[in-house]
């Protein structure tokens, strides 16, 4: 086992990773910028270290800062969260170069499932469903247009290395197709330096259901159920729940033991998530996250397993602590990502906390860096905690969270907790029935503003 780690994030993640390290005598690095000297995981980890100014690039995406951090404090292993570097190939490889180990799946691994293109290839080899679609990159807006017309309409026109909603247009008709194309190829090469793009048939009424993975990197490879991510804004999940209230036992047993099959067979290493997109029965994949999810806890919930635990321990050459016949799902989870943004427009409201209070109780975890007096900084995401319940079913779960929500004080400003308490009281996300578009449709009707 290490003797030390480094955290290579912020916020409520880096604080997850500590807590999980702490419990298993493990030491830990926080890293921050100079926006961050008084944030929560720089006060709980063992050790810090300052890597650079505000911004991101010159901070936490610095990799010879962190490679530099690591080399000052002894740390023996980097845990990447989520964002920033955890999903950079090219980072891992440094990591790796540089006598220290990558608590996470192979560069090569990130590397294929970060191309969407190759991603779908390689699932498709290893019997993984897939949405239909192009073979390949769509060089051309003449390709397109045929391919539109060969898949019939609607089609959505997505970015090769696109990620987080950017770069992915739908086209309904083929009068859109032009628009449509050229304008995921702008924002491919805007936000990711590659104007690449591929097209897939658009599922009309969807649901978001994610799988979630684990494996030691010796062949051997778990699944651990499914999560409900369908409740999103601009492609961005809001409300996830485990397990999935429209998949069956049955469902959920086929499509897990594909999924764990698929990562043994490649010796995948870590915790990962394959997505899909899910209509009429069947499962279509659209992208693999190779990396821990932010919406992990509902999975530790209805498992009691710890993820973070898991992976430190499979990173440090030990054998996973559970088998699949292990894992039994008990009762029904559900989290809400709690956001400093001001409603309706969803702007970002950093600011200072002037009162913080975290509900409790059972069945209640607040994932948060918060704390009374505690200065949210403008230079990051907007995401400042995550209320997970757990209940013995989802009518309890739902009860927990209203509960919850209602205890909740964060004072100083504006976040997106009036809109769950809006959400639960409407008669289809009481009843589970829900698609990727319906809270689209809801803001629309409620809020005025998308």
């Amino acid at each position: 086992m290490f003797n030390k780690i480094l955290v290579a994030n912020r916020g409520e993640i880096a604080l997850r990773v500590i807590r999980a390290a702490r419990e298993m005598g493990v030491g830990t690095v926080a890293v921050h910028s100079t926006a961050d000297s008084d944030a929560m995981h720089v006060r709980m980890a063992d050790e810090s270290v300052c890597v650079g100014p505000p911004s991101s690039m010159q901070s936490y995406l610095s990799i010879p800062a962190i490679i530099a951090a690591c080399e000052i404090t002894g740390a023996e292993a980097i845990h990447p969260g989520y964002g920033f570097l955890s999903e950079n190939a090219g980072f891992v490889q440094v990591v790796q170069d540089h006598g220290l180990t990558f608590i996470g799946p192979t560069a090569e691994h990130i590397r294929v499932m970060g191309d969407k293109i190759t991603a779908k290839d390689t699932m498709k080899k290893l019997g993984v469903p897939c949405v239909p679609g192009s073979a390949g990159g769509v060089a051309t807006l003449e390709e397109a247009k045929a391919l539109g017309a060969e898949m019939g309409y609607p089609v959505i026109i997505k970015a090769t290395a696109g990620g987080g909603g950017k770069g992915m247009k739908v086209a309904q008709t083929a009068a859109e197709m032009e628009r449509a194309f050229q304008t995921a190829r702008a924002e491919g090469k805007s936000n990711f330096g590659n104007d690449e793009v591929y097209i897939e048939k658009y599922l009309t009424t969807p649901r978001h259901i994610e799988i979630q993975v684990f494996g030691d990197g010796k062949g051997r490879a778990v699944h651990l159920g499914e999560r409900d991510c369908s409740l999103q804004r601009r492609h961005q999940k809001v409300f996830e729940e485990a397990p999935g209230p429209a998949i069956s036992a049955e469902e959920r047993a086929r499509i897990g033991k594909v999924c764990a099959d698929a990562m043994g067979d490649i010796n995948y290493i870590g915790a990962g998530t394959i997505e899909f997109l899910y209509e009429n029965g069947e499962f279509y994949f659209i992208e693999m996250n190779t990396r821990l999810q932010v919406e992990h806890p509902v999975t530790e919930a209805i498992f009691g397993v710890d993820l973070v635990r898991e992976q430190i321990r499979v990173a440090a050459g030990m054998d996973m602590s559970f088998h699949q016949e292990d894992l039994k799902i008990n009762g029904h989870s559900i989290e809400v990502r709690i956001n400093a943004e001001k409603l309706p427009n969803f702007s970002p409201c950093p600011g200072r906390i002037t009162q913080y209070h975290a509900p409790g109780g059972l069945g209640v975890r607040m994932d948060s860096a918060l704390y009374d007096g505690y200065s949210i900084p403008p230079y990051y995401d907007s995401l400042i905690g995550k209320l997970i319940v757990h209940g013995r079913d989802r009518p309890e779960a739902l009860a927990r969270l209203n509960r919850a929500l209602g205890e909740l004080i964060v004072d100083g400003v504006d976040t997106t907790v009036p809109l769950f308490h809006a959400l639960l009281e409407e008669p289809d996300v009481q009843a589970g029935n829900y698609n990727i578009h319906w809270l689209e449709h809801w803001l629309e009707t409620n809020l005025g503003n998308t």
